[in-house]
């Protein structure tokens, strides 16, 4: 693991002990972005495991209203069973000011909600109240530093292949991973995605096609 990933260790583990069994805290490798997890706790809250990939870090971070000074604390989404998920993500950056990393921290709200629920359920006629999302995914105003960051993950995934080389179907499965992460939502990733692998802006709509058509079957 790298040496600056190395010191969210202890970050990670104390901020697990300290908020208890259902928060999840997983360090990302954004220099490898396929297998960008090498680190968790109480990764049950999820099932994030090293080796896998990030999920959110696009449309829930990058893209958020609230993403500023490198982070976007408090925004949500369900895991793959249902249940509520709080999350908070940093960017972690490099001697260089480059990102490479990042820290994410998930909270099963399963508990605090029943909790909430049974308290409601002692104060008769007291109306349920779902607060507005403190955040936007539909927020497309993208700004030089996303850009950046997204022009990185790029870099890393295609890496110092030579493109030349690449078989079409290589080429098919890099864009069906960029397409998943939600690295398209960013202005000019198309371009950027084309001129690395020397294709043409149409190859790559028809290649994002292409992997959304075998998704569906």
């Amino acid at each position: 693991m790298n040496t600056i990933l190395e010191q969210y260790i202890p970050v990670a583990e104390v901020i697990a002990k300290t908020f208890g069994h259902d928060c999840e805290v997983v360090v990302h490798d954004l220099t490898v972005p396929q297998n960008s997890v090498v680190y968790t706790v109480n990764n049950h809250v999820t099932g994030r495991k090293v080796g896998q990939s990030f999920n959110h870090l696009i449309t829930d971070v990058l893209l958020s209203q609230n993403f500023t000074n490198d982070f976007a604390a408090n925004y949500y989404f369900h895991s793959d069973d249902g249940r509520l998920i709080k999350s908070s993500t940093l960017l972690i950056r490099d001697q260089e000011k480059k990102v490479m990393g990042a820290l994410c921290i998930n909270i099963d709200t399963t508990r605090i909600t029943e909790n909430i629920n049974w308290l409601n359920s002692m104060i008769p006629d007291n109306p349920n109240h779902h607060p507005e999302p403190i955040y936007k995914n539909e927020n497309l105003n993208e700004t030089e530093h996303i850009q950046e960051v997204a022009n990185d993950l790029i870099e890393k995934i295609i890496g110092d292949k030579a493109v030349e080389k690449l078989r079409r179907d290589e080429k098919v499965e890099m864009i069906r991973f960029m397409e998943e992460k939600g690295i398209f939502l960013i202005r000019g990733t198309i371009d950027k995605v084309a001129q690395k692998l020397r294709i043409s802006n149409v190859t790559v709509y028809s290649y994002i096609e292409e992997t959304k058509e075998k998704n569906k079957r």
